[in-house]
Protein backbone atom coordinates (compact mmCIF):
# COMPACT_ATOMS: atom_id res chain seq x y z
CA UNK A 1 0.00 0.00 0.00
CA UNK A 2 0.88 3.21 -0.54
CA UNK A 3 1.02 6.56 1.69
CA UNK A 4 -0.36 9.66 1.33
CA UNK A 5 0.40 13.08 1.96
CA UNK A 6 -2.91 14.73 2.30
CA UNK A 7 -5.72 13.17 1.75
CA UNK A 8 -7.79 16.15 -0.60
CA UNK A 9 -5.25 16.35 -2.85
CA UNK A 10 -3.15 13.13 -3.24
CA UNK A 11 -1.39 12.98 -6.51
CA UNK A 12 -1.48 8.88 -7.25
CA UNK A 13 0.57 7.15 -10.26
CA UNK A 14 0.42 10.48 -11.77
CA UNK A 15 -3.49 11.11 -11.56
CA UNK A 16 -4.84 14.08 -9.21
CA UNK A 17 -7.50 12.41 -6.98
CA UNK A 18 -10.12 14.24 -8.94
CA UNK A 19 -8.91 12.02 -11.58
CA UNK A 20 -8.46 8.83 -9.96
CA UNK A 21 -12.34 9.66 -9.50
CA UNK A 22 -13.08 10.18 -12.73
CA UNK A 23 -11.61 7.19 -13.94
CA UNK A 24 -13.31 4.98 -11.27
CA UNK A 25 -16.70 6.73 -13.08
CA UNK A 26 -17.27 9.04 -10.30
CA UNK A 27 -16.64 12.58 -12.15
CA UNK A 28 -17.38 15.10 -9.91
CA UNK A 29 -19.91 17.54 -11.29
CA UNK A 30 -22.07 20.59 -10.01
CA UNK A 31 -25.57 20.18 -8.80
CA UNK A 32 -28.17 22.32 -9.39
CA UNK A 33 -30.44 24.19 -6.59
CA UNK A 34 -27.80 23.32 -3.95
CA UNK A 35 -28.08 19.45 -4.02
CA UNK A 36 -25.12 17.28 -5.32
CA UNK A 37 -25.11 13.73 -6.81
CA UNK A 38 -25.26 10.25 -5.29
CA UNK A 39 -23.43 7.22 -6.64
CA UNK A 40 -24.34 4.42 -5.41
CA UNK A 41 -21.03 2.13 -5.69
CA UNK A 42 -21.03 -1.62 -5.40
CA UNK A 43 -18.40 -3.42 -3.81
CA UNK A 44 -17.13 -6.93 -3.85
CA UNK A 45 -16.33 -6.86 0.36
CA UNK A 46 -13.67 -5.92 2.18
CA UNK A 47 -11.18 -6.42 -1.66
CA UNK A 48 -12.81 -3.48 -2.74
CA UNK A 49 -11.67 -1.28 0.25
CA UNK A 50 -8.99 0.52 -2.03
CA UNK A 51 -11.39 0.82 -4.47
CA UNK A 52 -13.37 3.18 -2.41
CA UNK A 53 -10.68 5.39 -1.37
CA UNK A 54 -10.81 7.69 -4.05
CA UNK A 55 -14.42 8.07 -4.62
CA UNK A 56 -14.48 8.38 -0.50
CA UNK A 57 -12.17 11.40 -0.43
CA UNK A 58 -13.61 13.37 -3.11
CA UNK A 59 -17.51 13.16 -1.51
CA UNK A 60 -15.52 14.22 1.52
CA UNK A 61 -13.81 17.24 0.20
CA UNK A 62 -16.49 18.04 -2.06
CA UNK A 63 -14.78 17.69 -5.60
CA UNK A 64 -17.19 14.57 -5.82
CA UNK A 65 -20.80 13.66 -5.55
CA UNK A 66 -21.85 11.45 -2.42
CA UNK A 67 -21.29 8.08 -2.25
CA UNK A 68 -23.41 5.29 -0.95
CA UNK A 69 -21.27 2.01 -1.01
CA UNK A 70 -23.18 -1.40 -0.87
CA UNK A 71 -22.37 -5.23 -1.24
CA UNK A 72 -22.67 -6.33 -4.41
CA UNK A 73 -23.05 -9.71 -3.10
CA UNK A 74 -26.66 -9.20 -1.51
CA UNK A 75 -29.56 -11.07 -2.98
CA UNK A 76 -30.41 -9.12 -5.90
CA UNK A 77 -34.15 -8.24 -4.47
CA UNK A 78 -32.40 -6.60 -1.30
CA UNK A 79 -30.08 -4.97 -3.82
CA UNK A 80 -33.16 -3.76 -5.70
CA UNK A 81 -34.72 -2.42 -2.37
CA UNK A 82 -31.69 -0.60 -1.03
CA UNK A 83 -31.07 0.79 -4.70
CA UNK A 84 -34.69 2.23 -4.07
CA UNK A 85 -33.89 3.39 -1.05
CA UNK A 86 -30.90 5.17 -1.73
CA UNK A 87 -32.53 6.76 -5.41
CA UNK A 88 -28.60 7.43 -6.56
CA UNK A 89 -28.54 9.24 -9.53
CA UNK A 90 -25.87 6.46 -10.69
CA UNK A 91 -24.89 2.81 -10.44
CA UNK A 92 -21.00 2.23 -10.10
CA UNK A 93 -20.25 -1.69 -10.86
CA UNK A 94 -17.87 -3.66 -9.35
CA UNK A 95 -15.88 -3.23 -12.96
CA UNK A 96 -16.26 0.57 -12.62
CA UNK A 97 -18.68 0.57 -15.25
CA UNK A 98 -21.54 3.66 -14.80
CA UNK A 99 -25.18 3.03 -15.25
CA UNK A 100 -27.34 6.12 -15.01
CA UNK A 101 -31.22 6.69 -12.76
CA UNK A 102 -32.95 9.01 -14.59
CA UNK A 103 -34.86 11.14 -12.66
CA UNK A 104 -32.92 10.87 -9.29
CA UNK A 105 -33.54 13.97 -7.09
CA UNK A 106 -29.89 13.98 -5.60
CA UNK A 107 -29.06 14.86 -2.28
CA UNK A 108 -28.61 17.58 0.03
CA UNK A 109 -25.23 19.41 0.07
CA UNK A 110 -23.95 18.19 3.20
CA UNK A 111 -24.50 14.69 2.68
CA UNK A 112 -21.12 12.72 1.66
CA UNK A 113 -22.18 9.27 2.55
CA UNK A 114 -24.81 7.25 2.80
CA UNK A 115 -24.84 4.02 4.19
CA UNK A 116 -27.56 1.18 4.59
CA UNK A 117 -29.22 0.03 7.71
CA UNK A 118 -28.83 -3.63 8.02
CA UNK A 119 -32.55 -4.03 7.69
CA UNK A 120 -32.46 -7.34 10.37
CA UNK A 121 -35.55 -6.23 11.77
CA UNK A 122 -37.68 -4.17 9.29
CA UNK A 123 -37.40 -1.90 6.24
CA UNK A 124 -33.49 -0.72 5.27
CA UNK A 125 -32.70 3.19 5.95
CA UNK A 126 -30.32 5.23 4.22
CA UNK A 127 -28.37 7.19 6.98
CA UNK A 128 -27.35 9.90 5.28
CA UNK A 129 -23.73 11.56 6.93
CA UNK A 130 -22.28 14.82 6.35
CA UNK A 131 -18.35 14.96 5.73
CA UNK A 132 -17.70 17.02 8.93
CA UNK A 133 -19.73 14.27 11.48
CA UNK A 134 -17.47 11.34 9.48
CA UNK A 135 -13.93 13.39 9.97
CA UNK A 136 -14.59 14.51 13.36
CA UNK A 137 -15.48 11.05 14.52
CA UNK A 138 -12.71 9.95 13.02
CA UNK A 139 -9.92 12.66 14.54
CA UNK A 140 -11.44 11.93 17.94
CA UNK A 141 -11.07 8.22 17.33
CA UNK A 142 -7.50 8.16 16.85
CA UNK A 143 -6.91 10.94 18.85
CA UNK A 144 -8.39 9.00 21.55
CA UNK A 145 -6.27 5.90 20.39
CA UNK A 146 -3.15 7.83 20.46
CA UNK A 147 -2.34 6.82 16.93
CA UNK A 148 0.21 8.83 15.57
CA UNK A 149 0.15 9.88 11.15
CA UNK A 150 1.15 7.22 8.99
CA UNK A 151 -0.02 4.38 11.13
CA UNK A 152 -1.52 1.90 8.89
CA UNK A 153 -5.29 0.65 9.49
CA UNK A 154 -6.06 -2.88 8.36
CA UNK A 155 -9.71 -3.59 7.24
CA UNK A 156 -11.50 -6.79 7.96
CA UNK A 157 -15.03 -5.56 7.88
CA UNK A 158 -17.30 -4.46 4.62
CA UNK A 159 -16.54 -1.11 4.12
CA UNK A 160 -20.18 -0.67 2.90
CA UNK A 161 -21.07 -0.99 7.01
CA UNK A 162 -20.06 2.32 9.16
CA UNK A 163 -17.22 0.40 10.94
CA UNK A 164 -15.96 -0.29 7.64
CA UNK A 165 -16.12 2.63 6.11
CA UNK A 166 -15.07 4.73 9.34
CA UNK A 167 -10.95 2.46 8.91
CA UNK A 168 -10.95 4.22 5.46
CA UNK A 169 -11.70 7.69 6.77
CA UNK A 170 -9.34 7.30 9.59
CA UNK A 171 -6.48 5.82 6.90
CA UNK A 172 -7.33 8.98 4.81
CA UNK A 173 -6.91 11.15 7.71
CA UNK A 174 -3.62 8.88 8.85
CA UNK A 175 -2.27 9.25 5.45
CA UNK A 176 -1.66 6.31 4.46
CA UNK A 177 -3.89 3.36 2.93
CA UNK A 178 -5.16 0.82 4.66
CA UNK A 179 -4.22 -3.04 4.39
CA UNK A 180 -7.12 -5.35 3.42
CA UNK A 181 -7.92 -9.04 5.27
CA UNK A 182 -10.72 -10.59 3.73
CA UNK A 183 -11.14 -14.08 6.26
CA UNK A 184 -9.63 -11.61 9.02
CA UNK A 185 -6.86 -15.14 10.02
CA UNK A 186 -3.86 -14.68 12.17
CA UNK A 187 -1.24 -14.91 9.35
CA UNK A 188 -3.42 -12.24 7.51
CA UNK A 189 -3.65 -10.28 10.67
CA UNK A 190 0.45 -10.60 11.62
CA UNK A 191 1.29 -9.83 7.93
CA UNK A 192 -0.48 -6.78 7.49
CA UNK A 193 1.93 -4.62 8.74
CA UNK A 194 -0.43 -2.42 10.57
CA UNK A 195 -1.11 -0.49 13.43
CA UNK A 196 -4.86 -0.52 14.03
CA UNK A 197 -7.50 -2.72 13.17
CA UNK A 198 -11.15 -3.22 13.91
CA UNK A 199 -13.44 -6.37 14.28
CA UNK A 200 -16.66 -7.41 15.65
CA UNK A 201 -16.58 -9.70 18.87
CA UNK A 202 -17.55 -12.43 16.89
CA UNK A 203 -14.09 -12.11 15.27
CA UNK A 204 -12.37 -11.67 18.35
CA UNK A 205 -13.65 -15.01 19.82
CA UNK A 206 -12.61 -16.76 16.52
CA UNK A 207 -9.25 -15.37 16.55
CA UNK A 208 -8.93 -16.24 20.25
CA UNK A 209 -9.87 -19.85 19.65
CA UNK A 210 -7.06 -19.80 16.49
CA UNK A 211 -3.38 -21.10 17.02
CA UNK A 212 -1.58 -17.77 16.53
CA UNK A 213 -4.79 -15.47 16.98
CA UNK A 214 -3.85 -14.37 20.02
CA UNK A 215 -0.59 -13.66 19.31
CA UNK A 216 -2.05 -11.67 16.01
CA UNK A 217 -3.82 -9.55 17.73
CA UNK A 218 -1.47 -8.69 20.30
CA UNK A 219 0.73 -7.03 17.73
CA UNK A 220 -1.73 -4.20 17.05
CA UNK A 221 -1.36 -0.68 18.83
CA UNK A 222 -5.17 -0.65 18.98
CA UNK A 223 -8.02 -3.50 18.49
CA UNK A 224 -11.57 -1.75 18.24
CA UNK A 225 -14.75 -4.55 18.97
CA UNK A 226 -17.73 -3.28 18.22
CA UNK A 227 -21.26 -3.80 16.53
CA UNK A 228 -22.50 -5.75 18.97
CA UNK A 229 -21.76 -6.23 22.93
CA UNK A 230 -18.68 -8.33 23.62
CA UNK A 231 -18.89 -10.84 25.98
CA UNK A 232 -16.40 -10.36 29.51
CA UNK A 233 -14.98 -13.56 29.23
CA UNK A 234 -13.57 -12.73 25.48
CA UNK A 235 -12.18 -9.68 26.38
CA UNK A 236 -10.89 -10.23 29.58
CA UNK A 237 -8.93 -13.62 27.53
CA UNK A 238 -7.92 -10.76 25.39
CA UNK A 239 -6.38 -8.48 28.03
CA UNK A 240 -4.78 -11.16 29.47
CA UNK A 241 -3.11 -11.98 26.18
CA UNK A 242 -1.55 -8.47 26.19
CA UNK A 243 -4.19 -7.03 23.47
CA UNK A 244 -5.17 -3.77 23.32
CA UNK A 245 -8.88 -4.66 23.20
CA UNK A 246 -10.92 -1.18 23.06
CA UNK A 247 -14.79 -1.49 23.37
CA UNK A 248 -17.22 0.22 21.43
CA UNK A 249 -20.80 1.69 21.13
CA UNK A 250 -22.32 3.90 18.17
CA UNK A 251 -24.41 2.80 14.95
CA UNK A 252 -24.34 4.08 11.61
CA UNK A 253 -26.35 7.37 12.81
CA UNK A 254 -23.29 8.37 15.02
CA UNK A 255 -20.97 7.52 12.51
CA UNK A 256 -19.69 4.34 14.16
CA UNK A 257 -18.75 4.01 17.48
CA UNK A 258 -19.05 7.12 19.67
CA UNK A 259 -18.35 5.69 23.06
CA UNK A 260 -15.31 3.93 23.79
CA UNK A 261 -14.69 1.73 26.96
CA UNK A 262 -17.52 3.41 28.41
CA UNK A 263 -16.27 7.04 27.91
CA UNK A 264 -17.77 9.34 25.24
CA UNK A 265 -15.38 10.50 22.14
CA UNK A 266 -14.43 14.06 22.76
CA UNK A 267 -17.63 16.42 21.94
CA UNK A 268 -20.18 13.66 22.44
CA UNK A 269 -23.01 13.34 25.17
CA UNK A 270 -25.06 10.84 26.24
CA UNK A 271 -28.20 10.67 28.28
CA UNK A 272 -30.50 8.60 29.63
CA UNK A 273 -34.07 9.97 28.80
CA UNK A 274 -37.29 9.21 30.58
CA UNK A 275 -37.75 6.03 28.68
CA UNK A 276 -34.77 4.70 29.67
CA UNK A 277 -33.55 4.94 26.36
CA UNK A 278 -29.82 6.30 25.29
CA UNK A 279 -29.92 9.82 23.94
CA UNK A 280 -27.00 11.15 22.16
CA UNK A 281 -25.90 14.35 20.70
CA UNK A 282 -22.99 15.52 19.48
CA UNK A 283 -20.91 16.46 16.05
CA UNK A 284 -21.35 12.99 15.08
CA UNK A 285 -24.81 12.78 14.58
CA UNK A 286 -26.20 11.78 11.37
CA UNK A 287 -28.06 14.32 8.80
CA UNK A 288 -31.25 12.86 8.15
CA UNK A 289 -32.34 9.21 6.65
CA UNK A 290 -32.93 9.07 3.31
CA UNK A 291 -36.01 10.26 2.09
CA UNK A 292 -37.98 10.07 5.42
CA UNK A 293 -38.90 12.76 7.35
CA UNK A 294 -40.88 10.91 9.38
CA UNK A 295 -38.32 8.73 10.59
CA UNK A 296 -35.90 11.54 10.93
CA UNK A 297 -38.08 13.21 13.46
CA UNK A 298 -38.72 9.87 15.51
CA UNK A 299 -35.52 9.91 16.20
CA UNK A 300 -34.04 13.36 16.06
CA UNK A 301 -35.10 15.44 18.79
CA UNK A 302 -34.21 18.41 20.77
CA UNK A 303 -32.95 17.89 24.57
CA UNK A 304 -34.30 19.93 27.24
CA UNK A 305 -31.44 22.23 26.19
CA UNK A 306 -32.60 22.93 22.56
CA UNK A 307 -29.31 20.61 21.41
CA UNK A 308 -29.89 18.23 18.48
CA UNK A 309 -29.95 14.52 19.89
CA UNK A 310 -30.34 10.79 18.73
CA UNK A 311 -32.55 8.82 20.69
CA UNK A 312 -31.25 5.18 20.51
CA UNK A 313 -32.99 2.07 20.91
CA UNK A 314 -30.72 0.97 23.03
CA UNK A 315 -31.71 0.87 27.54
CA UNK A 316 -28.48 2.12 28.93
CA UNK A 317 -27.52 4.69 31.46
CA UNK A 318 -24.28 7.01 32.84
CA UNK A 319 -23.21 6.17 35.69
CA UNK A 320 -21.87 8.76 38.55
CA UNK A 321 -18.03 8.67 36.95
CA UNK A 322 -19.22 9.37 33.88
CA UNK A 323 -19.43 5.95 32.25
CA UNK A 324 -21.85 4.70 29.23
CA UNK A 325 -23.19 1.41 30.37
CA UNK A 326 -25.87 -0.33 27.71
CA UNK A 327 -28.37 -2.75 29.07
CA UNK A 328 -29.35 -3.45 25.49
CA UNK A 329 -32.18 -2.93 22.79
CA UNK A 330 -35.33 -2.14 23.95
CA UNK A 331 -36.94 -3.33 20.97
CA UNK A 332 -35.58 -7.05 22.14
CA UNK A 333 -37.21 -6.78 25.40
CA UNK A 334 -38.24 -10.27 25.93
CA UNK A 335 -41.42 -9.86 27.92
CA UNK A 336 -41.99 -13.53 29.56
CA UNK A 337 -44.99 -14.58 31.71
CA UNK A 338 -45.28 -10.36 32.72
CA UNK A 339 -42.10 -9.83 33.82
CA UNK A 340 -39.71 -7.85 31.15
CA UNK A 341 -36.11 -9.46 30.36
CA UNK A 342 -32.85 -7.64 28.43
CA UNK A 343 -31.25 -10.31 26.22
CA UNK A 344 -28.25 -8.42 26.32
CA UNK A 345 -27.90 -8.28 29.69
CA UNK A 346 -28.79 -12.26 30.19
CA UNK A 347 -26.15 -12.58 27.30
CA UNK A 348 -23.33 -10.73 29.29
CA UNK A 349 -24.10 -13.10 32.26
CA UNK A 350 -23.61 -16.47 30.09
CA UNK A 351 -20.62 -15.19 28.00
CA UNK A 352 -18.71 -15.90 31.82
CA UNK A 353 -20.48 -19.11 32.46
CA UNK A 354 -18.20 -22.17 32.40
CA UNK A 355 -18.17 -24.18 28.80
CA UNK A 356 -19.81 -21.01 26.90
CA UNK A 357 -17.54 -19.59 24.09
CA UNK A 358 -20.29 -17.20 22.32
CA UNK A 359 -23.83 -17.01 23.26
CA UNK A 360 -26.61 -14.96 22.05
CA UNK A 361 -30.01 -14.47 23.66
CA UNK A 362 -33.18 -14.02 21.79
CA UNK A 363 -36.51 -14.30 22.76
CA UNK A 364 -39.14 -16.67 21.09
CA UNK A 365 -42.80 -17.16 21.08
CA UNK A 366 -44.30 -19.16 24.05
CA UNK A 367 -48.03 -20.34 23.98
CA UNK A 368 -47.86 -20.54 27.81
CA UNK A 369 -45.41 -18.00 29.07
CA UNK A 370 -45.67 -15.47 25.61
CA UNK A 371 -42.09 -15.40 24.92
CA UNK A 372 -39.39 -17.48 26.39
CA UNK A 373 -35.56 -16.91 26.80
CA UNK A 374 -33.75 -18.83 24.78
CA UNK A 375 -29.83 -19.43 24.90
CA UNK A 376 -28.15 -20.01 21.66
CA UNK A 377 -24.56 -21.24 23.13
CA UNK A 378 -21.77 -22.00 21.16
CA UNK A 379 -19.68 -24.46 23.51
CA UNK A 380 -16.35 -24.32 24.43
CA UNK A 381 -15.58 -27.95 24.63
CA UNK A 382 -18.25 -29.31 22.20
CA UNK A 383 -17.68 -32.75 23.15
CA UNK A 384 -18.95 -31.82 26.93
CA UNK A 385 -21.54 -28.61 26.38
CA UNK A 386 -22.99 -26.62 29.37
CA UNK A 387 -26.46 -27.95 30.11
CA UNK A 388 -29.56 -26.05 30.79
CA UNK A 389 -29.51 -26.25 34.52
CA UNK A 390 -26.10 -24.93 34.71
CA UNK A 391 -26.82 -21.74 32.28
CA UNK A 392 -30.12 -21.31 34.69
CA UNK A 393 -27.93 -22.08 38.09
CA UNK A 394 -25.08 -19.24 36.47
CA UNK A 395 -28.01 -16.97 35.72
CA UNK A 396 -29.91 -16.99 38.51
CA UNK A 397 -26.84 -16.26 40.96
CA UNK A 398 -26.79 -12.87 39.23
CA UNK A 399 -30.26 -12.17 37.94
CA UNK A 400 -33.75 -12.70 39.04
CA UNK A 401 -35.01 -16.22 38.32
CA UNK A 402 -37.54 -15.24 35.53
CA UNK A 403 -34.42 -14.13 33.23
CA UNK A 404 -32.93 -17.56 33.47
CA UNK A 405 -33.26 -19.20 29.86
CA UNK A 406 -35.94 -22.02 29.91
CA UNK A 407 -34.43 -23.39 27.05
CA UNK A 408 -30.91 -23.79 24.70
CA UNK A 409 -29.74 -24.46 21.53
CA UNK A 410 -26.44 -25.62 20.80
CA UNK A 411 -24.69 -24.38 17.57
CA UNK A 412 -21.05 -24.58 15.61
CA UNK A 413 -21.31 -21.09 15.44
CA UNK A 414 -23.49 -18.15 15.62
CA UNK A 415 -25.05 -16.96 12.46
CA UNK A 416 -24.45 -13.43 11.45
CA UNK A 417 -25.40 -10.92 9.08
CA UNK A 418 -22.87 -8.71 6.55
CA UNK A 419 -21.84 -6.66 9.07
CA UNK A 420 -20.75 -8.96 11.54
CA UNK A 421 -23.75 -8.79 13.84
CA UNK A 422 -26.00 -11.65 15.08
CA UNK A 423 -28.66 -12.00 13.17
CA UNK A 424 -31.04 -11.93 15.51
CA UNK A 425 -33.82 -12.57 13.36
CA UNK A 426 -33.17 -16.31 12.45
CA UNK A 427 -31.94 -17.01 15.76
CA UNK A 428 -35.44 -16.09 17.08
CA UNK A 429 -37.16 -18.60 14.58
CA UNK A 430 -34.71 -21.40 14.12
CA UNK A 431 -35.49 -24.54 16.33
CA UNK A 432 -33.73 -27.98 16.48
CA UNK A 433 -34.19 -31.19 17.52
CA UNK A 434 -31.33 -30.68 20.14
CA UNK A 435 -33.40 -27.82 21.97
CA UNK A 436 -36.72 -29.32 21.97
CA UNK A 437 -35.01 -31.65 23.81
CA UNK A 438 -33.05 -29.53 26.48
CA UNK A 439 -36.29 -27.21 26.55
CA UNK A 440 -38.53 -29.05 29.18
CA UNK A 441 -37.21 -27.55 32.24
CA UNK A 442 -39.05 -24.42 32.74
CA UNK A 443 -38.94 -21.67 35.56
CA UNK A 444 -41.51 -21.09 37.98
CA UNK A 445 -42.64 -17.49 37.77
Amino acid sequence: MRERRAWSCEVMDGMTMSEVTSRAGLAAHRADGGRRPLHAVLLNGVADAERLLGPLAAALDGTGPAIAPVDAALPAARLRQLLDVFAPDAVIGPGGGASNRSGAPGVAADTAVIIGTSGSTGEPKGVELSAAALTHSARASLARLGARPGERWLACLPVSHVAGLQVLVRSLLSGVEPAAAADASPGALAASGSAHLSIVPTQLVRLLGAPGGAAALAGFSSVLVGGAAAGAAALARAREAGIAVVTTYGMSETCGGCVYDGVPLDGVTLRAGGDGRLRISGPVLMSRYRGRPDLTAAVLDAGADGVREFVTSDLGHVSGAGRVVVRGRADDVIITGGHKVVPGEVSAVLSTCPGVREVVVVGRPDLEWGERVTAVVVPADPADPPGLELLRTHVSARLPRYACPSEVVLTEAIPVLPSGKPDLASLKMARTLRQREQSRTRSVI
